[in-house]
């Protein structure tokens, strides 16, 4: 993901001048095929801001897509309006993209309808409590994993997934115990979803681990049963299960409070114990970055910090009052992307920068943010 709008001579609520007919070598001198290979080279955002040829270019279906932020929204609501108990809620989940070139927002296709979507964020009979819906991204897909319905039920019979350089939506295979409150992750293009609750609790369902491999045929998509874990205390809450090396890494409970950790050894098949350095420190949302290095961030503090695996401790890298009662983040090209103050702000940290560099990415009017990922740039169908 680039790290700011950069310097728009156009509209930054439009990416494309569809108004602007001039027509024009890239590189004079030089075949386009040419001009475009030399190009590439350069930041988008520089691409962006010298003209129109060029910012064709760099949103045309050829060019390779630079990186961008997705969220999840759901509407803002005053007190007055929390307080109003509706009959049956409505799914109000808004999903978009923030192009950081032209520091604008602009919306998805509109996921499938059939079946009817009804993800549930906040339950008017729930005023202090909000509902998890857990998404991931894999091999450059967005994943919606699991979410409630307004009688809290599992919402997801199948994974929702979104693939940004098709710009389409469709569902993976059928998940044999629909649930929630469970953990979710990916590794090496593959996703895992462990434990968690259906429309009661079972067991098995508490105990078990599947893993879906994008990488097969689609034909061939299903969910694996995995080795299980030793018992169902990973169903209390959504929890994240963070791709590591090889590994997969959660904590049974948020925040501060006294955690058990478990680590799930992809190639070998096995639980074993967290390392004691490792669940001491998460302390908040954590993330990875290209699977090789753990972030996480204290939200009581405010601190974001990196696991040291050799030395089993966390260090520091940066503490920020903006990082306070962060809720979720999302880890690429460098940058930590952070969903906190109850959802009213997005806290990008490009922690490839000595010392680290900050700033704000504003959400739309109207929306507070649900969920934020990492992915390559939509493909615009008229491009």
């Amino acid at each position: 993901m680039e790290t700011s709008g950069g310097c728009s001579k156009g509209s930054k609520n439009d990416p494309i001048d569809d108004n602007e007919n001039r027509i024009g070598a890239l590189l004079p001198g030089l075949p386009d095929d040419i001009a475009q290979r030399c190009l590439t080279c350069l930041p988008p955002s520089l691409i962006f801001s010298v003209c129109h040829p060029w910012r064709r270019l760099l949103y045309s279906p050829s060019f390779p897509p630079f990186f961008s932020l997705y969220a999840l929204f759901y509407p803002q609501q005053n007190p007055t309006v929390r307080n109003l108990v509706q009959v049956v809620p409505q799914n109000s989940i808004q999903f978009l993209s923030f192009d950081p070139i032209s520091s604008s927002w602009t919306p998805l296709p509109s996921p499938p309808q059939n079946p009817p979507l009804h993800l549930l964020h906040r339950h008017p009979s729930f005023l202090s409590r909000n509902l998890p819906i857990q998404s991931l991204t894999v091999s450059n897909h967005l994943v919606i994993i699991a979410a409630t319905t307004h009688n809290l039920f599992p919402a997801l019979s199948s994974p929702l997934v979104f693939h940004p350089e098709s710009s389409t939506w469709f569902y993976g295979p059928q998940i044999s115990s629909p649930r929630r409150w469970c953990a979710t992750g990916s590794a090496h293009g593959v996703v895992y979803m462990a434990s968690g609750v259906g429309s009661h609790y079972k067991g098995d369902v508490a105990r078990s681990l599947e893993q879906w491999d994008l990488h097969k045929k689609r034909e061939n998509w299903g969910w694996e049963n995995k080795a299980r874990l030793k018992d169902g205390r990973f169903s209390r809450e959504a929890v994240e299960a963070v791709g590591y090396r090889g590994k997969l890494c959660m904590v049974n409970v948020k925040g501060k409070a006294l955690k058990e950790g478990a680590v799930y050894d992809v190639g070998l098949d096995k639980w074993e114990p967290m390392p004691p350095g490792m669940v001491a420190g998460w302390n908040g949302p954590a993330a990875a970055m290209d699977e090789d290095v753990i972030y996480v961030i204290d939200e009581v503090k405010g601190s974001l910090s990196r696991y040291d695996g050799e030395r089993d401790c966390w260090v520091e890298v940066v503490e920020l009052e903006q990082l306070k009662r962060a809720e979720q983040i999302a880890a690429g090209r460098g940058k930590i992307c952070a969903v906190s103050a109850n959802g009213e702000r997005i806290i990008v940290v490009d922690v490839r920068e000595t010392p680290a560099r900050s700033w704000e990415v504003a959400p739309p009017r109207g929306l507070e943010v649900v969920a934020v990922h990492v992915l390559p740039r939509m493909i615009s169908r008229r491009s």
